[in-house]
């Protein structure tokens, strides 16, 4: 008789080796005898933990006193169940030959703890959650994919609790309930938010099972995050654009409220209203589905809302922050918190809010020193958020919303708003097309500081190149070229794409940006 064969992924600080200890005493009080080893994850997001266990499925007093050979790592095909705590680890498991689509049972969740690859594009780096769903379906047995993440936040307690219900449910091992939870009782001061995490997905999967329809569970909850409904729109508002725009022109309306004020967000209205004739002008019908003027409602707003001291500031201070953080750290009711933030403000952050003779000014005197050498000027800042000092400060900041109208960073960003915009509407009412190929231009802009300052020039050079200066034969192919360039300039932060997307269409390449050489002197190295 074989032993039963399950693997553990975790990611760290989830409790993925108490999770093992568990099952090790679950199987203990039932009377099995069983067997646990790991192999520890690195850091940062590019791997996690691996626990391998067996369990002998007959009890000891049931084979006479021999006790059973154990094996150390999972053997490719030979396992009985996968447990991971991430969609994307789960699949990563697949691909390595581990499970066996007649053998294997397949508990994951549907969350998504981004890995450091995924981060690092300048565009969307996700790996698609349908196309790993996918996968773990074509290659388990049989396969529950819940968000154990929703379900820990839920019951106020760590995925390891979450994920021990899970397994309890899925009838993989041969031992009853009561010998979990007799292991949960004994757990510590968590334990009652362990017992609730237990019940949530236990509740979960044996309902799953008991009914069949695992696989409707699984479509109808694809997604890992619920996503709020949209403000409604006020009702002129709404008369003015086309249903389909609605969902995101509320988001973006609300957004760009929020950011400044009602005056902004009438500002945004009339933007978005350009937009929204020339596409009505060129696509009376709306065969499109009005998507440039979609496109224009997402880009605009998260362009008018752009990062500043300001909004930084305002966004540490909101109550969803202090409420994540507690969470991610699993601060309890009577648990002490502190939060220090960090920032390092420059010339660039305060030339922003000044009106344009000072903030030319300001900006001389640090190119200046940057000419003799010196790095460029900035203000290292440490605040205790928790302290009233660090919240009366962060107030004061977030307060000077009424300077940022008034300020060089918010002029210059308006007279690019606008030349983008010029852009996109001229060419809507030409070629519908080409177009939206400028308003999906729009996905450069993103970021702070140097970030943010790279896609403005990307942009910029795009619609002068591409959409202005070089002749084309048809509409039709300066619009892929847009999008190609457009392609590039996210997947490539050095600019090495962009550049021969840009030749390869007869474009002018960027300009190369002057980089100051400091010469270093060597120290003296003395004799020993």
């Amino acid at each position: 008789m074989k032993p039963i064969t399950l693997l553990v992924c975790a990611l760290g600080g989830e409790g993925g080796g108490v999770l093992a200890q568990w099952l090790v005493e679950v199987a203990t009080r039932a009377g099995h005898a069983a067997q646990s080893t790991s192999i520890p994850g690195v850091a940062q997001r590019t791997g996690a933990t691996t626990y391998y266990l067996e369990f002998f499925p007959q009890p000891q007093s049931a084979i006479g006193g021999r006790r059973p050979v154990f094996g150390l790592v999972p053997v490719p095909g030979a396992l009985d169940a996968l447990v991971c705590s991430e969609l994307l680890e789960a699949t990563r498991q697949v691909t390595l030959g581990l499970v066996d689509a007649q053998r294997t049972l397949v508990i994951a969740s549907s969350a998504r703890t981004l890995t450091t690859a995924e981060r690092m594009p300048l565009g969307d780096g996700r790996v698609d959650s349908e196309t790993l769903l996918a996968l773990l379906r074509a290659h388990s047995r049989e396969h529950h994919v819940l968000d154990l993440n929703a379900l820990a936040r839920e019951a106020g307690t760590v995925v390891s609790a979450v994920m021990f219900g899970a397994i309890a449910a899925s009838g993989l091992l041969p031992f009853a309930r009561e010998h979990y939870e007799a292991v949960l009782a004994r757990s510590g001061r968590g334990a009652e938010a362990s017992r609730r995490g237990f019940d949530l997905a236990h509740a979960r999967v044996a309902s799953a099972r008991a009914h069949g329809s695992f696989v409707e569970h699984v479509v109808a909850n694809a997604e890992t995050t619920a996503v709020a409904a949209p403000p409604a729109l006020p009702a002129d508002v709404a008369a003015a654009f086309p249903a389909v725009v609605h969902a995101m022109l509320a988001l973006g309306l609300a957004r760009v409220r929020e950011y400044q004020d009602a005056d902004y967000s009438a500002l945004y209205l009339q933007r978005l209203a350009r937009v929204h004739d020339a596409e009505r002008a060129r696509d009376p019908a709306g065969a499109q589905g009005f998507a440039t003027t979609r496109e224009a409602a997402r880009w605009l707003a998260l362009w008018m809302a752009f990062d500043d001291i300001v909004r930084v500031a305002s966004l540490k201070l909101k109550d969803e922050r202090w409420a994540r953080v507690r969470r991610e750290v699993r601060a309890g009711e009577s648990d002490v918190l502190k939060v220090y933030d960090h920032f390092k403000p420059g010339v660039h952050e305060f030339a922003g809010l000044l009106p344009p003779h000072l903030a030319r000014a300001l900006q001389r005197w640090d190119a200046r020193r940057r000419e003799r050498g010196e790095p460029p000027w900035a203000m290292p800042l440490q605040l205790g958020t928790h302290t009233v000092f660090g919240t009366v400060l962060l107030k004061l900041l977030a307060s000077l919303r009424w300077l940022r109208r008034r300020g060089q960073r918010h002029a210059d960003e308006q007279a690019l708003i606008e030349r983008w915009l010029d852009a996109v509407v001229r060419h809507t009412s030409t070629d519908w097309r080409l177009g939206h190929e400028v308003v999906l231009c729009g996905r450069l802009i993103k970021g702070y500081g140097s970030t943010h300052e790279r896609g403005r020039a990307n942009l910029l050079h795009i619609l002068d190149q591409l959409a202005e200066r070089t002749p084309f034969p048809s509409a039709a192919e300066r619009a892929q070229a847009i999008a190609q360039a457009r392609g590039a300039a996210l997947a490539d932060d050095g600019g090495t794409a962009l550049d021969a997307a840009l030749t390869r269409h007869g474009a002018a390449a960027r300009p190369v940006r002057e980089v100051p050489i400091r010469f270093v002197r060597r120290p003296r190295q003395t004799q020993a």
